[in-house]
């Protein structure tokens, strides 16, 4: 009972607390709005702070790996640290910039803070609890590091009405005031977390020789082309899941569902969540934990293909039918997405064991960086090129198409464009056939092979 009572106390509690304070960074469009006006800058011009973000935690995992590796303390104390250090001053630079209006230092600061210092956080928090839930898990990996990873996901849904509600109730200035008091709320449950975070007892005595192996020694244990067909899969998740995430919110208002689109975006962070905890868990029962991957990507191809061929984005506003299927396809996405996440490190354990998990994950976790960077801007490059933006309310309510220039739009108003949201599907569903095929060929199957060595 006691070593059970570890399990929660030294591993997965403080893996939540840890996971849904860093996985907030995912509330970045609540606000994102509010601090260009406030700044002085547009909307674009702070959209890279949240690019940085991603790009960083995926840099700092992997090069802060081996920390992980042999001090789990350090690593989730550097976390706490760099993350509400970077929310404070991200807190400032907003500050700096309410004074000093299109001042290009704010707009600067808050990349250094928000980009690379929270990055930093995120990246080494990501990482600190996985192995260690791992190991007090070991018969139920996928359940644990989906416990975890589903705290990641489910940030978002849990934080966004709260700073919703903040920034309408701290009047002035609430914006800055928000990330203030934010860091040090953060700062505390990740200190706790950080207090409670433990290996099993006696674990390192009998690993010392496995931790001496160099990374690219662990990954040539295996055909080299097994690696790499798993940084492909993972990359090419993140990039679909964030290319259709990014304009979720703009085509939910193509399919005639304007009104709701808060509680889509809540349900859909739900199946984001869902999907990191039920698909690694499922995954255990499963020989192969590829095998999930390979259901992943057959079920997005399915769903993305029938959208495309029904041309559902266009259309849904007109037709119930059309219109539930591209909902389906949002939650497929976010729920793929999502156990896409929860599942790497497991996959990269059955494969490559657990002696160098934390900084084989670490470098794994690049494909994250770069696809922050490109997967939403793919698609927002995508939606800029291809089709035109339409006033919303003519598009939707009577069925008039009126061509705008959103450039000129006055505030209040939107355009959407549905034929470039329904162009982002065609890169997507090729990308997707890209990584079932690197499933389906490179990635080999696990442990008896090893076992059999």
């Amino acid at each position: 009972m006691n070593k059970w009572s570890n399990k929660w106390t030294r591993a997965a509690i403080p893996a939540l607390l840890l996971h849904c304070s860093i996985g907030t960074v995912y509330c970045w469009s609540i606000f994102s709005q509010e601090i260009a006006d406030y700044i002085g800058f547009t909307k674009g011009a702070t959209e890279w702070a949240f690019s940085f973000a991603i790009f960083f935690l995926g840099m700092s995992a992997a090069f802060l790996g081996n920390v992980v590796e042999k001090d789990i303390h350090k690593s989730s104390l550097i976390a706490t640290i760099c993350f509400a250090l970077g929310m404070a001053g991200t807190g400032f630079f907003i500050w700096y910039g309410g004074q000093n209006p299109g001042n290009i230092l704010s707009l600067l600061g808050i990349y250094l803070c928000y980009g690379f210092i929270m990055g930093i956080g995120l990246g080494t928090g990501y990482l600190s609890p996985v192995k260690t839930l791992m190991l007090w898990f070991q018969d139920r990996k996928g359940l644990a590091t989906g416990l975890a990873v589903a705290g990641f996901g489910a940030a978002k849904a849990i934080a966004s009405p709260i700073m919703e509600s903040m920034l309408k109730g701290l009047g002035e200035g609430g914006i800055y005031k928000m990330f203030l008091i934010l860091a040090a709320i953060y700062f505390v449950m990740m200190f706790v977390g950080h207090l409670l975070l433990k290996k099993p007892e006696g674990w390192h005595e009998p690993q010392k020789k496995e931790k001496g192996q160099g990374i690219m020694s662990v990954i040539k244990t295996r055909p080299i082309t097994n690696y790499i067909g798993i940084w492909v899969m993972f990359y090419i998740n993140i990039t679909c899941g964030l290319a259709l995430i990014s304009q979720e919110k703009m085509i939910v208002k193509c399919i005639g569902l304007a009104a709701f689109a808060g509680v889509i975006s809540t349900v859909s962070a739900i199946f984001n969540a869902g999907g990191r905890l039920g698909l690694s868990a499922m995954a255990d029962k499963m020989k192969d934990r590829n095998s999930m991957y390979k259901i992943i990507f057959v079920a997005s191809i399915a769903l993305t293909a029938v959208v495309i061929l029904t041309n559902g984005i266009n259309n849904g506003a007109t037709s119930t039918v059309l219109m539930i299927l591209v909902l389906v396809l949002i939650m497929v996405v976010n729920a793929g997405y999502g156990g896409g996440f929860s599942n790497v490190p497991t996959l990269l354990s059955d494969q490559y064991g657990m002696g160098s998990i934390s900084a084989l994950h670490g470098i794994t976790l690049s494909a994250w960086a770069f696809a922050g960077l490109t997967g939403n801007q793919l698609a927002n490059w995508i939606v800029n090129k291809f089709g035109e933006f339409i006033d919303m309310d003519k598009w939707v309510n009577e069925g008039v198409k009126v061509v705008v220039d959103p450039a000129n739009l006055l505030d209040g108003q939107v355009a959407i464009n549905p034929t470039g949201y329904q162009t982002v599907l065609f890169v997507t569903i090729a990308l997707y056939i890209v990584a079932f095929l690197a499933s389906l060929f490179l990635v080999k199957k696990p442990i008896e092979e090893k076992k059999e060595a």
